[in-house]
Formats: structure tokens, sequence, C-alpha cells
């Protein structure tokens, strides 16, 4: 298991006798529910970019979550997120996933994503807590031909996995935000500021459509 840092820069091809180093685009998936967004994602996003030099960082909100019932409409989530991600030029969203029948796994969305950019260096951006769990994931053998994985660390979760393939999955600890979105939701359920936990615009975007109101 790698700590934090590039891997690989890209393929050697030749011209008339010479090699020179030809980079492929760098690219971050963030898959999530972002129910709603908050500073937390776009903290572990930022971070993860810096240190792998990645060229682009790709929100992916997920559709129907097969272990999460309850979640918010995906439009709703995917215009959070957009709002979010607005203001920095390296992030850019993706409807793959909402616009998916059926749940969600993340073996079809990295399949999507080669599917569009197959010139592309995947990178998938997930806590660590997360990838303690991924040898229970559909189609596991597939996930690390796609992509290589980035486990970032949460609030009160081991960095230390165990049993992954070292040289495709990275351990990168980012600055503790100690932020959730289940925290995020009660909070406007009970009537208490979301101010400075979410971007400004994702809370005019909940006032507006009065998201969360009924949650206990």
């Amino acid at each position: 298991m790698s700590s934090s840092g590039a891997t690989s820069t890209g393929d050697e091809s030749s011209d008339g006798g010479a090699t020179e180093s030809v980079r492929r685009p760098r690219v971050g998936i963030m898959g999530g529910t972002f129910d709603p967004i908050h500073h937390g994602h776009l903290v572990a996003a930022s971070e993860v970019a810096s240190s792998f030099d990645l060229d682009e960082v790709l929100f992916v909100p997920t559709g129907q979550p097969y272990m999460k019932t309850g979640v918010t409409d995906g439009e709703h989530r995917y215009l959070m997120t957009v709002i979010a991600t607005a203001s920095n030029p390296m992030f850019t969203v993706s409807r793959l996933d909402i616009d998916r029948h059926g749940p969600t796994y993340t073996i079809d969305t990295l399949r999507d994503v080669r599917a569009q950019r197959p010139d592309a260096q995947l990178f998938f951006i997930t806590g660590a807590d997360a990838v303690a769990q991924i040898l229970d994931w559909k189609d596991v053998q597939e996930l690390w031909d796609l992509a290589h994985f980035v486990a970032v660390s949460r609030p009160g979760h081991d960095l230390t996995v165990s049993g992954l393939p070292e040289s495709d999955v990275s351990l990168l600890e980012v600055p503790a935000l100690a932020i959730s979105s289940t925290d995020c939701r009660a909070r406007v359920a009970r009537d208490s500021p979301v101010w400075y936990l979410v971007p400004d615009g994702v809370v005019q975007y909940i006032s507006k459509h009065h998201l969360y109101r009924s949650v206990a």
C-alpha cells in the first residue's frame, strides 16, 4: 500500500528513433451521494488533485445508491454539486450515475468514465472506511484495471488498510474536517445553521428548495 504521491506520469512513444514521454490526462473521480456536498468533500478533492498532479477532478453524484435509502432526488444533489464546484476550474460534474437506471455500483461508474476518457489515467477518490470494504464490491478485480484508488482519511477512521494490492491503492491524509452530510441534514432539520459547513450557494439552494426539513 503506497502513501501519498503521484504514480507513473504517462506512456513512452518513439518518433524517428527518439523516445519522448507523452503525458496522459490524469483524471480524479469523486463519487458520492453528496446529500448535501460539503467542504470536506471539496478539501479532499483538492488535496488529492495536488498530491497526484491531477488535471481534473470529476464529481459523480450517485444515482440510486445500492446500500442507502431515503436519498434526496438526484437532480437536487447534482445541482448542489454543480454550485459547490463552480469556482474551481479543475472541478467538473457528471450526470453519468444519476441518469443511469437501477442501483449505482462503482464498477459501472468507472466503465462509463473509461469509455468517455479512453486515454486518461483514472484515480478513484474515496474514504478510507469505504476502501476497507472494497473486497466486497461488485467486480472488484476489474476495478484495479480501470483506476488507481486513493483512500482519504476521515475523522475517526484508521488509515491502515490491509489485504489490498499496494500498486493499486494509495492512502492520503487530508485536513481533518469533522463534517458529514448526515450532520448537515440533521442541522437543517432542527433549524441550526450550516453556513461554512457547506458552500454558500448550497446553503441558499437548500433553503430555496426546502430540503431536509423533514429529516429527523
